[in-house]
C-alpha cells in the first residue's frame, strides 16, 4: 500500500525496538493554518504499541491534513509529533524510519510485477537484498498473496492491490503505521479481510496503528477512538465510552449526535 513521498535512501534499514513504555505516536497541541482557514486546532493524541487507534471524522475535518504532518509532508504551525521518542522536527529522517504509511490514493507501479514492486520499495529504504528478500517472501506468504507475487500489479484486483501496499509500507519494520483513509474504493469483503489483517498485526506486530477514516464500522474494530471535527479533537476514549456520554446505544448514533452539537 501506499507509503512515505519523501526521499528515503538514506533512511536507516533497520530500526532498534523501543521499550513499550515509550507511545507509537505522541502529537501535542499541533496547529495548522492555511491562510485564515484552520485546519487544525490544538491537535492532541497518543497511539500505544499495540494499540488500533481510530481517526474518526467527516470529509473535510482535518484527517489528511494531520496525516500530512505526521508523513513530513506539511510542518505543522505549532505543536509537536513524537514518533517512538524521536521529534519529527528536530530529527524527521529518523522519526520516519520509524513508521509505515498507506496512503488513500494508491501508490503502486502497474507496470511492475508485485514483487518488482516490493523489492524497489526495499531498495529505497536501503535495505540489502538478503534482508528485503525473506521479508518479501514471508510478508507475501502470510498475506496469501506469494502465487500472485510475478503478476502484474494492474492486473490485481482493489483488495490485492491495497494488500500489496500494506506489505510495502511494513518491509522496513515500522513499528507505527498510519492508514490514511486506506479502505475508500473497496468492496465491504476487501474493506474487512484489510481491517482484520491490521487488526492481527496490532497483536502479533505489537505494531501501533493510527487509521483514518469517516466510515463508523471500521472504528468500531478500534481499541479507541478520536473524533476529529473541523480541526478539532471533540473525543478520545472508546467507543463505549462516546456512546455513554451521548446516551446512544450504538458508536453512528453517536457519533453523529456529537458532530451535530458543534454546529
Amino acid at each position: 500500500m501506499q507509503e512515505l513521498s519523501t526521499p528515503m535512501q538514506n533512511l536507516a534499514p533497520t530500526v532498534a525496538l523501543a521499550p513499550s513504555t515509550i507511545p507509537a505516536l505522541e502529537c501535542r497541541n499541533l496547529g495548522k493554518s492555511f491562510g485564515a482557514t484552520k485546519a487544525l486546532v490544538d491537535v492532541s493524541l497518543q497511539v500505544a504499541p499495540g494499540e488500533l487507534v481510530a481517526l474518526l471524522g467527516p470529509n473535510g475535518a482535518g484527517k489528511s491534513t494531520l496525516f500530512q504532518i505526521l508523513t513530513g509532508l506539511f510542518v505543522a504551525d505549532t505543536g509537536e509529533v513524537v514518533v517512538l521518542g524521536v521529534d519529527m522536527r528536530r530529527k524527521p529522517v529518523a522519526a520516519l524510519a520509524r513508521l509505515g504509511i498507506v496512503f488513500q490514493q494508491m501508490a503502486l507501479d502497474l507496470n511492475l510485477s508485485v514483487r518488482a514492486n516490493l523489492l524497489f520499495h526495499a531498495d529505497l529504504h536501503g535495505l540489502p537484498r538478503s534482508q528485503s528478500k525473506p521479508r518479501i517472501e514471508a510478508l507475501l506468504q502470510r498475506f496469501g498473496l506469494f502465487d500472485k507475487q510475478h503478476a502484474l500489479a494492474r492486473v490485481l484486483s482493489g483488495g490485492n492491490r491495497r494488500k500489496v501496499e500494506l506489505l510495502r509500507a511494513l518491509l522496513h519494520e515500522p513499528q507505527l503505521l498510519l492508514m490514511d483513509e486506506a479502505t475508500v474504493g473497496l468492496d465491504p469483503q476487501s474493506r474487512t479481510q484489510l481491517l482484520d489483517a491490521v487488526v492481527e498485526l496490532t497483536h502479533s506486530q505489537n505494531l501501533g496503528v493510527l487509521w483514518a477514516t469517516h466510515l463508523v464500522e471500521e472504528a468500531e474494530r478500534a481499541q479507541r477512538v478520536v473524533v476529529l471535527h473541523k480541526g478539532k479533537v471533540l473525543f478520545n476514549g472508546s467507543a463505549n465510552l462516546l456512546c455513554t456520554q451521548q446516551n446512544c446505544s450504538g458508536l453512528e448514533a453517536a457519533f453523529l449526535q456529537l458532530i451535530a452539537g458543534t454546529h
